[in-house]
């Protein structure tokens, strides 16, 4: 008996040991449990230094998959132009990607980073994706359904190079265009900004119907985390300077900016960025009455919010003065996570002291991080940490280029039409014996997708972008015997020693972002207006503006036998020629008033003495020739 009971004992110690030996299993890496499960489980295992590394988003060009791990690094990101090598491929940037990644796995707790990127017009700094019209452009389609189309299209070829996070859409309401940023707004209607931002639900996913509605959510490996940005008021400057100062009645702010945010938290948006811009004095970045006390509080917003690049910096007088305190500004007005592209170790160093001093309370550091994780649990990012190659198929595919044609035909605006003999002269006939195509931007596909296009400011030229241009788009859809010639600035004498039967005239701004394209007097630029006062005053002309805001065109209006304002179109220039000859039918509407002179800025819709040379809704209608054609 004796001899049992000291068996059953020993079997009963050496099970004992065994599973006392085994690894333990945390709970925040088993999906079967609740997000607030696994958040708080993980938050209870971190320090300090772990907690504020979530915190940073660095520059992919000042990190390293060692640094990463050192650092705890939460987030990286691709600014305008920063490339893992010119013309990388899909597959370049996955490797580039998942490299830092697993940096980031190879730390104590194994917590994933989120990775980053500016793809505001389709995925614009990757070489061969799809580059879809600025988002004025989608504006005056006056169609959310083919906006959220273009997010889901966006959100697989950023997959496709292995991102997962766009700082996209911009739902500022431009209310001045000779603000730089004014094409990355939709609108100057609030109204028209709300209806657009369902390109949240095609980045994201549509919240199913048994999750409640305003909870962050993305819907899969084929989507992305989208982010709603300016917070708030960065369309309202006063001259419509970038980062400036909005000056403006409570009333007014709730009435005109802040609409496009609860309908983004509605459909699931899981982070917002704050805006550089200052209202009524206060800078944004230091507004916790409306970071904490409006955004979280009232709205309830449960994502992360995030900083602008070097938002911190830009709240210094001078640059980076006294940086530690405004790092403490900032934090305790709520912002979440912070993007410190470069001497991301004075932002670390600076949190951890502020902590330390309990200028920062522990309870802020923690509602950060706990929003940051969740949203890193909600993606999935803790179980497919590696991007997955098999998206590589969708970079750039021809059903996209189909989409943005779509979105390009449906954006451009007839603003003129002049009849000739009892006919207009849009939609062009395409068999006539010889053309004329003039202008700067006919055959410049930089020119023709404007700023955050492979660098921050644009390019100049066709060398970095695949897509399609005007000029040979027109080649392309004119009758084969039709003679179409190309001059760049042809002056008075060559249009009259050729018997052309009519000219297009593609002209514009050069590209630009932010506080670059700030203007005091929105002019095309040279040759433009030559060019146009040039053929148009000899033959017959229709006029295409490539531009991202109206500008000014009264002094050549008379001339000008069509007007077209095809806005920012992208890559796919064929959804110019599309319409221009009659295979589709002009469907577009002003989404912003086209003032007549620079000195009745501001004006909008509403405005007391409204003038405009072309008022906000406006737009000439064709009907489609293809029957006619195919008769």
């Amino acid at each position: 008996m004796a001899k049992i009971t000291i068996f059953l004992v020993g079997v009963w110690l050496l099970g004992s040991w065994s599973y006392l030996s085994k690894p333990e299993y945390p709970t925040y890496k088993d999906p079967k449990q609740s997000i607030d499960t696994r958040v708080n489980d993980l938050m209870s295992r971190m320090t300090l230094e772990e907690k504020v590394g979530q915190m940073l988003q660095t520059e992919r060009l000042v990190a390293t998959p060692d640094s990463v791990k050192k650092y705890f690094i939460g987030s990286l990101m691709s600014g305008g132009g920063s490339l893992p090598a010119p013309q990388a491929s899909a597959q370049t940037w996955i490797h580039m990607v998942n490299s830092f990644q697993r940096g980031a796995l190879s730390t104590r707790l194994g917590i994933p980073m989120l990775y980053g990127i500016d793809a505001v017009h389709g995925h614009n700094i990757v070489y061969k994706a799809t580059i879809f019209p600025h988002n004025i452009g989608l504006g005056a389609t006056r169609d959310p359904d083919l906006v959220k189309r273009i997010g889901v299209a966006t959100a697989l070829e950023l997959r496709a190079t292995g991102i997962p996070y766009t700082f996209a859409p911009c739902i500022a309401v431009c209310r001045d265009p000779r603000w730089g940023r004014c094409y990355e707004s939709y609108s100057e209607d609030p109204k028209l900004v709300q209806e657009m931002a369902q390109i949240i639900s095609g980045l994201q996913g549509e919240i199913p119907d048994n999750l409640p509605k305003g909870v962050p959510y993305m819907g899969g490996k084929d989507k992305v985390l989208a982010c709603a940005k300016h917070f708030l008021g960065d369309g309202g400057t006063t001259n419509g300077t970038d980062e400036g100062n909005t000056v403006i009645s409570w009333d007014d702010l709730m009435r005109i900016h802040l609409p496009g945010y609860p309908v983004s938290i509605s459909q699931g948006v899981g982070t917002i960025m704050i805006s550089y811009s200052s209202l009524n004095g206060v800078k944004m970045h230091s507004n916790r009455d409306l970071i904490t006390g409006l955004l979280k509080n009232t709205l309830n917003f449960k994502g992360f919010v995030i900083s602008d690049f070097e938002g911190i910096d830009r709240m210094t007088t001078p640059y980076r003065i006294n940086y530690t305190q405004y790092v403490g500004i900032a934090v305790n007005a709520g912002i979440d996570m912070f993007m410190v592209p470069s001497n991301y170790t004075a932002f670390l160093d600076g949190v951890t002291e502020l902590v330390k001093n309990k200028v920062i309370p522990m309870s802020r550091i923690d509602d950060a991080v706990k929003r940051i994780l969740w949203v890193k649990f909600m993606m999935g990012l803790f179980e497919n940490p590696l991007a997955d190659y098999s998206f590589v198929k969708y970079l750039g595919i021809q059903e996209h280029r189909e989409l943005a044609k779509e979105a390009v035909r449906k954006s451009l605006v007839l603003l003129k039409n002049s009849e000739s003999a009892g006919k207009p002269l849009l939609p062009l006939p395409k068999r006539v014996p010889k053309i004329l195509v003039a202008g700067s931007h006919a055959d410049n596909l930089g020119y023709q997708c404007g700023g955050w296009t492979v660098e921050w400011l644009g390019l100049n030229g066709n060398d970095e972008l695949k897509g399609t241009t005007i000029l040979s788009a027109i080649k392309n859809t004119v009758d084969p015997e039709t003679e179409v010639i190309y001059k760049l600035n042809p002056d008075v004498e060559y249009i009259k020693s050729n018997e052309f039967s009519y000219a297009i005239v593609v002209v514009g701004e050069h590209p630009y972002a932010e506080w670059h394209g700030d203007s005091g007097n929105l002019t095309i630029p040279y040759p433009g207006p030559e060019t146009i006062t040039n053929v148009c005053g000899v033959i017959k002309c229709v006029v295409v503006v490539i531009s991202g805001r109206p500008v000014v065109i009264e002094p050549y209006l008379a001339s000008i036998d069509a007007l077209v304002a095809a806005w920012l179109p992208g890559s796919e220039g064929q959804g110019v020629a599309d319409v221009l000859f009659g295979d589709y039918g002009f469907t577009g509407k002003l989404p912003r008033t086209w003032f007549r002179t620079v000195d009745q800025l501001p004006m909008n819709v509403g405005h007391p003495n409204y003038n405009p040379l072309f008022p906000f809704g406006f737009g000439l209608t064709t009907n489609s020739t293809k029957a006619i054609y195919s008769a």
